[in-house]
């Protein structure tokens, strides 16, 4: 659940972000609101679009194999948690820029106001997008649907509320912080994900288990207790991992973290 509500949070801040900085910058310009809501409702449809097929696909790949499935589902979801962690590394202040630039364009009467539409319409797509894509992952991981849900719909609330609470000036907490916090928790989320993508392959006999297990820490945390459940969540901690799933976990981690650190610019924070 907690894994859900990170990933939600994330992506409904980010959105909302945008949402915000763009109805910021174009508050002088009327029948903004009912453009940036068009917006905003065409990025939800196609965000269930999205979803509507990733269910499809899973139903037409069960004869693939189950192991084989799940470890596919939870490998396009590491890439795409390092491809989204790595991006806003680099990306984050352009991002922001080219929104301003297009509000600016309006409002001179460059650009008709269906682009504050179009701007807000790709932002709430490309987060939902990825947002059905990683909450896919997590299924495929061994979280049930109920758990999945609750997390989710407790990210949603949570980020719309900072979202508005920061544009509102309520929060004078730096937005950086904030990414910050959820691009290291995510690191985690991604690594644990390879693990257990490297778990299946092996179940399913693709990869080799090298040790199995390569340490017991069960009897000092059990996997089932609290602690150790909310660690398995939040950074894919296994009480009895094998040497191949270990090594997946830290080649994954280190490569994404490598990878925030080659593109962030210099001598600016990762999320400003």
């Amino acid at each position: 659940m907690l894994g859900a509500a990170i990933i939600v949070f994330r992506e409904t801040l980010e959105a909302a972000l945008l949402l915000g900085i763009v109805a910021a910058a174009a508050r002088s310009i009327p029948g903004r609101n009912a453009w940036l809501a068009a917006g905003a409702g065409a990025g939800v449809v196609g965000s269930l679009v999205v979803a509507a097929l990733t269910g499809t696909i899973a139903e037409l790949a069960d004869g693939l194999g189950q192991e084989l499935f799940n470890a596919s589902v939870l490998g396009v979801a590491v890439l795409m948690l390092a491809w989204h962690n790595i991006w806003m590394a680099r990306h984050a202040q352009a991002m922001v820029k080219e929104a301003r630039a297009v509000v600016s364009e309006v409002a001179d009467g460059r650009r008709d106001l269906s682009a504050l539409a179009i701007v807000i319409a790709v932002a709430v797509l490309r987060e939902g997008s990825e947002t059905v894509l990683f909450l896919f992952g997590l299924t495929s991981s061994g979280q049930s649907t109920g758990q999945i849900l609750t997390g989710g719909g407790l990210g949603l609330a949570a980020g719309a509320v900072a979202g508005y609470a920061l544009y509102a000036g309520l929060l004078r907490i730096p937005v950086r912080h904030f990414f910050t916090v959820t691009a290291g928790l995510i690191l985690f989320l991604a690594a644990g994900m390879a693990g257990q993508m490297a778990r299946f392959l092996i179940q399913g006999d693709f990869l080799p288990a090298l040790a199995n297990p390569l340490w017991d820490t069960s009897g000092v945390l059990p996997q089932d207790s609290v602690v150790g459940a909310l660690l398995h969540v939040l950074a894919g901690y296994e009480a009895r991992p094998s040497g191949m799933q270990t090594l997946v976990y830290a080649v994954a981690l280190i490569a994404i973290l490598v990878g925030m650190r080659l593109v962030r610019p210099a001598g600016k924070p990762a999320a400003a």
